[in-house]
């Protein structure tokens, strides 16, 4: 399979567009007939973006689903664990791959190949590995875990320009505490999708979590 190559440019517009949008709803599959009607859900609350997780059998299918019926939501592929899962990913229409941890090899796959990758760090080691790769947007996870708002207040003194998309422990409570911080592009989480929400295919609590979380964006940030 050939790896879609983007530009420098093209990758730059898809971070501008999450640093728009501010949060990226992370949706793990239960079922492939769930994926579309979902995928509606999140573009009616206006976030139009999913990063749809590796954790599910469902994965693969149903980005394909969102990909060809609800075009309109950007695809991130999500819990990317090798370069097989990438390029499975890329085939089935994502934008970018999202990693939980630092994997050098995935990383420098994604880098030789023009792909959009933001990789997991959780420590100062891992963002220096992303920063003398001339990465400058990563993921910080588990947020909650290490230290949240904090940890990454204080990364941002040797990190000055490293941006992070802190995912995991993230809510509607605690998410104006990470949006204000200035090294911070984007906020991640389930916490857009409820899984009772989810579960019951009650599509409307989507639509409104996604609306509070924009709701939340456009305050602190204007």
């Amino acid at each position: 399979m050939q790896v879609a190559q983007q530009t420098k440019q093209e990758q730059q517009e898809q971070i501008d567009y999450i640093t728009q949008l501010g949060v990226v709803p992370l949706i793990t599959l239960h079922s492939t007939q769930e994926a579309i009607p979902l995928a509606e859900a999140l573009a009616e609350g206006g976030l139009p973006i999913a990063e749809v997780t590796f954790r599910s059998p469902y994965a693969l299918e149903g980005m394909k689903l969102i990909k060809e019926y609800v075009s309109k939501v950007t695809l991130l592929a999500g819990t990317v664990l090798s370069i097989d899962q990438a390029k499975a990913a890329l085939d089935a229409g994502c934008a970018g791959l999202v990693t939980p941890s630092f994997n050098p090899e995935l990383v420098d796959w994604a880098i030789d190949n023009d792909v959009l990758i933001v990789p997991g760090t959780a420590t100062p080691s891992d963002v220096e590995q992303a920063y003398d790769r001339g990465l400058r947007h990563v993921k910080f996870f588990p947020a909650e875990a290490y230290g949240g708002v904090a940890t990454l207040k204080s990364l941002h003194g040797p990190f000055a320009d490293m941006k992070f998309l802190p995912t995991g422990g993230i809510s509607l409570t605690n998410a104006p505490l990470y949006l204000a911080l200035n090294n911070v592009f984007a906020i991640g989480g389930s916490f857009p999708v409820p899984a009772s929400a989810q579960q019951d295919g009650d599509w409307d609590v989507i639509v409104r979590n996604c609306s509070k979380a924009r709701e939340l964006v456009q305050a602190i940030r204007g």
